[in-house]
């Protein structure tokens, strides 16, 4: 599926895994995800991937300071104690929108009945959409694939275009 704008859209992916960024082991997710993106006509560069704690805000304010439409963080989203990716996305929004997440982990519910650990939120920072996804590349890839049909409407809404709907409107 390809997001139609009147400029290719922007992307920032951010894995959050303090074991990635430490080099312990070799994200996957990320780049699973920044291939979709890529491949639905997004503009984004390398994936970034951050440590756990206090520096995703600012990494998350940088982003939306480039004026990417989408940023999508990977990872930091479960109910370990080193988790912080939901409050740290909180402190950069203006606005939830909490149905994207409600909507995921709805979604991914039945397949994998943990995906309700997920606590991974969705909000608007400027023109900005920021959505958490869980971490593990499976579940990365799928919430990424079910935000496809929704996002051509949801950026141009951001961009203050002419609303592009979902096919099925």
């Amino acid at each position: 599926m390809t997001i139609a704008l009147a400029d290719p859209p922007r992307a920032r992916v951010i894995t959050v895994s303090t074991r990635a960024a430490a080099g312990i082991y070799v994200d996957t997710a990320g780049p699973a995800v920044a291939e979709i993106l890529r491949a639905s006509g997004f503009s984004l560069d390398e994936v970034l991937v951050v440590p756990d704690g206090e520096l995703i805000a600012g990494v998350l304010e940088e982003a939306v300071e480039d004026r990417c439409d989408l940023i999508l963080t990977v990872g930091g989203t479960g109910i370990a104690t080193s988790d912080c990716t939901p409050e740290q996305t909180k402190k950069v929004i203006d606005r939830e929108v909490p149905g994207i997440a409600e909507y995921l982990r709805a979604q991914s519910w039945g397949g994998v009945p943990s995906a309700v650990l997920s606590r991974g939120v969705s909000g608007v920072s400027g023109s900005s959409l920021i959505v958490n996804v869980p971490g593990s590349k499976k579940a990365a890839v799928e919430c990424v694939t079910l935000l496809l049909p929704i996002l051509g409407h949801a950026l141009s809404q951001l961009r203050s275009e002419d609303h592009v709907r979902p096919a099925d409107d």
